[in-house]
């Protein structure tokens, strides 16, 4: 589903997805396949279902985007085995490598624990003629270019940073004159496309108001740590205006910090978006955040599979997870 290689984040995303999965396979009873997605058609497998191997089962937002998953399969009038790795790459890899083998699907969807666990089972598909989408990008499962009957779907962490970056700067350039001590919100390190994704909004921030300095970091780990770095920051720095959020537990930390001190926050910008932050966008204490239309990339993904499904000789795409910058009356 997504180009994440961590769990964490993973886990993260899949919590924002869940409830819109579930409410898109509550009401897809009248929708019909996909076109080109006809396995009587085509050089492809005349098999009408689908493993699904999300990260593992004792994640309740993977219980919860599997049943998404199949209750929306069963609406295109497919039948969707959900496998559960457990977490285990190895046994993500075994499970997957007995029903391609067995000629039991036609097609798998994998969120994949660990891309380059799976490179041997690639192969297997390939010359089974069962389609594969896989989260991430080639490169990742040891492939050069587009491949087969294989898509791809990944998150763009470059463009997700420009537009967090760009409306950060658009609320110092709009409410601050253009001028603003900033406090910047890391990732921890080793998280999935940090360096694309911080890089972009640093130079999209000053690219978009060149007056901006950016004076404190801290890293975001969860909600009640970035309210305490953020709180400490402001004691070095007591003249921030400005925070990029990194996800929803730093910007919802940084605002409670300041509030906890008594000051003023008038720029917050963030990648994230759950029910908390987007009323906080609403209520005026958050400029903006980027979201990733996780609802929309699963019927992206799930359409996708079924068409190669069809021809699986024919190369597969690169899908991009969709993203909207939502802010306030939007």
């Amino acid at each position: 589903m997504t180009s994440l290689t961590t769990p964490k984040r993973k886990t993260a995303l899949a919590a924002v997805a869940a409830g819109s999965l579930m409410l898109l396979a509550a009401c897809g009873g009248n929708t019909q396949p996909a076109a080109g997605a006809d396995p009587s058609s085509g050089s492809g497998s005349s098999s009408k279902s689908i493993a699904f191997s999300p990260l593992g089962l004792q994640i309740p937002a993977m219980q919860d985007l599997s049943k998404g998953v199949q209750g929306y399969g069963q609406s295109k009038g497919y039948t969707v085995t959900v496998q559960d790795p457990a977490l285990d790459p190895q046994k993500q890899s075994t499970d997957l490598q007995s029903v391609i083998e067995s000629g039991k699907v036609g097609g798998a969807w994998v969120i994949a624990v660990q891309p380059s666990a799976l490179s041997a089972l690639v192969k297997t598909a390939q010359q089974k003629k069962v389609a594969l989408l896989l989260n991430g990008v080639p490169a990742d499962y040891g492939l050069s270019g587009m491949q087969p009957g294989i898509t791809f779907d990944q998150i763009d962490y470059e463009a997700q940073g420009q537009a967090a970056g760009e409306e950060l700067g658009n609320c110092i350039n709009d409410k601050l004159d253009g001028n603003a001590q900033v406090l910047f919100e890391e990732s921890s390190p080793g998280t999935a496309g940090k360096d694309q994704y911080e890089g972009a909004v640093k130079k999209a921030l000053a690219a978009t108001a060149p007056g901006a300095s950016i004076v404190a970091t801290t890293t975001v780990t969860e909600r009640a740590k970035a309210q305490t770095d953020v709180g400490n920051a402001l004691q070095g720095h007591p003249d921030i205006k400005a925070v990029f959020g990194q996800n929803d537990e730093g910007a919802l930390g940084a605002i409670g910090a300041f509030a906890s001190a008594g000051k003023d926050l008038p720029c917050v910008t963030e990648t994230g978006g759950n029910d908390e932050v987007l009323q906080a966008v609403k209520d005026g204490k958050i400029y903006a955040v980027v979201a990733l239309q996780f609802a929309e990339d699963m019927t992206q993904s799930f359409d996708t599979l079924t068409a190669m499904m069809a021809d699986p000789t024919k190369d597969g795409q690169q899908l991009t997870v969709p993203q909207k910058v939502i802010k306030a009356g939007s």
